[in-house]
């Protein structure tokens, strides 16, 4: 959606970071959603070792620093870098620009210490998604010209 609007304004090292920050992500959601899979596997396999053994300690510890920290940390980078863009290209209003440092500040900051402070980078995404609905529906089609 972001990508659709800048069109020949895109710079190359957006084009390429773009991509890569969101494949971090994706990919430390997917470890983070692999962990727990595993412990309920063993703990189908034996219920009344597993509660108590380290290796569930462990991957509890491991599935909440991967997504709670790490993702987040990627989240943050992905709104900085989104937010400069969108105040060097007018992608979206100046204001949504400045509230995602702001919202990217405290991700990186404080996301240890205040868990629903997660909760920011789903909410700027919707803002944003919201603000180019609003301005794809304010804009009139084009009238296409039609050749005699």
């Amino acid at each position: 959606m972001l990508r659709d609007r800048l069109g020949d304004l895109e710079d190359r090292f957006f084009a390429t970071v773009f991509p890569g920050r969101g494949l971090l992500f994706l990919a430390m959601l997917f470890a983070s959603a692999a962990m727990p899979g595993g412990i309920i596997i063993a703990y189908a396999a034996k219920p009344a070792e597993l509660l108590g053994s380290p290796t569930f300690t462990f991957a509890r510890a491991a599935t909440y620093e991967i997504m709670n920290l790490y993702a987040f940390k990627m989240a943050a980078v992905f709104m900085i870098s989104t937010s400069t863009l969108a105040i060097r290209t007018e992608l979206f209003a100046r204001w949504i620009a400045f509230l995602g440092y702001a919202f990217a500040l405290f991700l990186l900051l404080s996301g240890r210490y205040i868990e629903r402070i997660l909760m920011l980078f789903p909410l700027w995404v919707l803002l944003i998604s919201i603000y180019i609905l609003i301005d794809n529906l304010r804009r009139r089609p084009q009238a296409v010209a039609t050749s005699p």
